[in-house]
């Protein structure tokens, strides 16, 4: 875990706000110089602070209206290995997340969809050929609110 102090905090706010400022306007934004920042930024990316950068996609935008949580429950958990399960749905391009969880499922996977349809046909075809899935609960979303800031 990595030490962090008043500015690094507020350097984490900031680019959570926006990740595209660059380390000058940063360490103007905090009376630091632009290679002040730059290191601090460094520093915090290589502690593992940050994620890989990524680009947000707007599914919607792209033709994906459905977006469903499943609840995987595994039928025999001795008969098929976990990393089994893990590699095979991993192969599926419209599941977005895998989230081994405990509870009343062993697996959450967040699912994109054309339609519902569309996501009938994956489901079918895709997820209840998985090596040993068993029970599945499916829960459609229908609304998402995005949480601003850092933790």
């Amino acid at each position: 875990m990595i030490e962090l102090d008043d500015i690094d905090r507020a350097l984490i706010t900031a680019l959570c706000e926006d990740a595209t400022q660059s380390a000058g306007a940063l360490g103007r934004a905090f009376g630091l110089s632009q290679p002040a920042a730059w290191r601090r930024i460094k520093r915090l990316r290589d502690a593992g602070v940050f994620e890989p950068r990524r680009v947000d996609l707007d599914l919607e935008q792209l033709g994906f209206g459905v977006t469903v949580y499943l609840g995987i429950k595994l039928a025999t958990k001795g008969r098929v290995s976990l990393e089994d399960f893990e590699r095979a749905v991993a192969a599926i391009p419209e599941v977005q997340t895998v989230q081994h969880v405990l509870g009343l499922y062993d697996y959450r996977l967040r699912v994109v969809a054309t339609d519902l349809p569309d996501f009938e046909r994956i489901l079918r075809r895709r997820i209840m050929t998985l090596p040993g899935v068993g029970n599945v609960e499916a829960n459609v979303l229908l609304s998402e609110e995005r949480l601003s800031g850092p933790l």
